[in-house]
């Protein structure tokens, strides 16, 4: 999961090509993280893994907070921030807890609803209007994650409702960076998060602490690096491609969710998490199109009348 950067306009082949290998990059990095999650909660609890993300997370960070002499830290909006920390904090806690117990493909796929909850929430919180095309599309999404589920066919176990109810969160959570992202810049949307994140997951952690062993530390802090790296590789993608150019490339999740946990956990991905993975992804990605169509309309002075109709 990942934040909701401002798109540009490629103007010849080497930056494109700079930003796919990023975009790439950026959803191995998640992955990988993912993937190492699932691997060091065999030995210590979900919660207290995701604390040393963030914390070891913070620590890779804290480069970049130098070199800006702490720039990052100028806000206006802290209150904004405060609320992203407390619901980033719950989902990153569901979405590890579910991690620990659900195959890493199926987690991916279902992973992909957060964008269609986003939408939904743009309506309430931020105004926003829809029209059929994306009604169609949300619909088709969430079929897509019935497809994956299976309710009444299979059981329906706490792994997946984990997984959901992490996406609708992080919803939440991309909206408010999105609110954020008119004045704050990235580095400063991403400090803030570790700031209110770290502690908040710490406090949680107390109550199932155990003290990791080395092995482990380096796991967590490899963990954590990853993190930090793919949400880099991400934003710095979308500063030199467009979105639409972009977005495809994120169904990679699915292909490296697969590849790893065939290796790692001995997990195969069946038919239908593929079929209903692929449904989402492709209602997700039509969704954010249309946004990114629609916001550079609102940019065109002939189109100034179209701002905010989402269709």
């Amino acid at each position: 999961m990942s934040e909701i950067p401002i798109a540009s306009t490629v103007s010849s082949p080497t930056p494109l090509l700079r930003a796919m290998a990023m975009m790439v990059g950026s959803t191995l990095c998640f992955v990988g993280m993912h993937a190492l999650v699932t691997k060091v909660s065999q030995d210590l609890h979900p919660i207290e893994v995701a604390f040393f993300r963030n914390l070891f997370g913070f620590v890779v960070l804290m480069p970049a907070l130098i070199r800006s002499r702490f720039t990052a830290f100028r806000t206006t909006k802290l209150h904004l921030h405060a609320l992203r920390g407390g619901v980033n904090s719950v989902s990153m806690m569901m979405f590890f807890s579910a991690l620990a117990i659900t195959p890493l493909a199926q987690a991916t796929a279902l992973s992909y609803t957060a964008p269609l909850f986003m939408t939904i929430g743009a309506v309430f919180f931020l105004g926003e209007t829809l029209r059929a095309r994306r009604i169609v599309a949300l619909v088709v999404g969430f079929v897509g994650a019935l497809i994956v589920l299976r309710p009444g066919l299979v059981p329906l176990d706490l792994g997946p409702i984990l997984v959901v109810s992490s996406a609708v969160l992080w919803a939440i959570s991309m909206i408010d960076i999105k609110i954020l992202s008119r004045t704050d810049s990235s580095l400063t949307i991403a400090t803030y998060m570790l700031v209110f994140v770290t502690p908040i997951t710490f406090i949680a952690a107390l109550f199932v602490w155990e003290t990791p062993s080395w092995e482990s530390l380096g796991w967590l802090f490899l963990l954590g690096g990853l993190g930090s790296l793919g949400h880099i590789l991400f934003a710095e993608s979308f500063k030199q491609a467009d979105t639409t150019v972009l977005m495809p490339l994120d169904f990679t999740k699915m292909i490296w969710a697969a590849i790893l946990g065939f290796l790692f956990f001995g997990q195969v991905p069946d038919l239908w998490t593929w079929v209903g993975g692929t449904v989402i992804f492709a209602s997700a990605t039509y969704i954010s199109y249309r946004e990114h169509q629609l916001a550079r309309r609102a940019a065109a002075p002939t189109h100034a009348g179209n701002a905010g109709k989402l269709d």
